[in-house]
């Protein structure tokens, strides 16, 4: 993708998604971070009705290690991996009690070494809960960049490395979320609306299969 492809990319998501957010309901880092923790092969949607009792029952680190691992477990029964996630909870609130008086780190590195945290739930923390501009590169964005022609790689970490090389900075944190929100809505995994999709002209799964999908399905 040319850099005035790039721009008009940039011009489309902005225009279809001017408030593009991340969708997880939380009211400081903290609850971000369990949140997103939870959102690995769920939906937001999910996620959002399981925490909204669950924060107000336990909205610090130090609540949280009331419960046993049953228990928790019980609380995020709905979604799924819950076993795993309620145990990476656990581990991951002791040690921001331990280490970071009960505070989430604002670093990269340290996030990345709590139990449960990958590049994704990292960079999702860093962006949103404190502003420091990043791509968090989940199913959606990294379908967008290979079929959009933004990345060719064989793996979502060289998908974010080619994101970050070719999208201006500024705009790292706002295309993330525009690009989750697009593949949520017109171009899903299966049957995209490419008939309704304004980015035909720069996207390169299009010119290459487009004329099969100009019609409504």
């Amino acid at each position: 993708m040319k850099k005035n492809e790039i721009s008009l990319l940039i011009h489309h998501l902005e225009t279809l998604y001017p408030d593009a957010n991340c969708e997880l309901v939380h009211r400081n880092p903290f609850e971000l971070l369990i949140a997103v923790i939870l959102s690995a092969q769920s939906t937001d949607k999910l996620v959002n009705e399981v925490t909204k009792d669950l924060f107000v029952k336990y909205p610090k680190p130090e609540d949280f290690l009331q419960l046993t691992q049953e228990e928790l477990e019980h609380a995020l029964r709905r979604i799924g991996l819950f076993r795993s996630k309620a145990k990476h909870i656990l581990e991951t609130c002791r040690i921001l009690v331990k280490n970071y008086d009960s505070q989430v780190p604002n670093d990269y590195e340290a996030l990345v070494s709590l139990p449960g945290v990958g590049r994704k739930t990292a960079n999702v923390v860093m962006s949103t809960a404190f502003g420091v501009p990043a791509i968090a590169v989940d199913t959606h964005v990294d379908r967008l960049a290979h079929r959009l022609g933004l990345s060719k790689a064989a793996n979502v970490l060289n998908t974010e490395k080619d994101l970050m090389k070719k999208l201006p900075k500024e705009k790292w944190t706002f295309s993330h979320h525009a690009l989750i929100l697009h593949g949520r809505r017109v171009c899903s995994a299966r049957n995209p609306k490419c008939h309704i999709c304004p980015m035909q002209e720069i996207c390169t799964n299009f010119k290459k299969e487009g004329k099969v999908r100009t019609t409504k399905k």
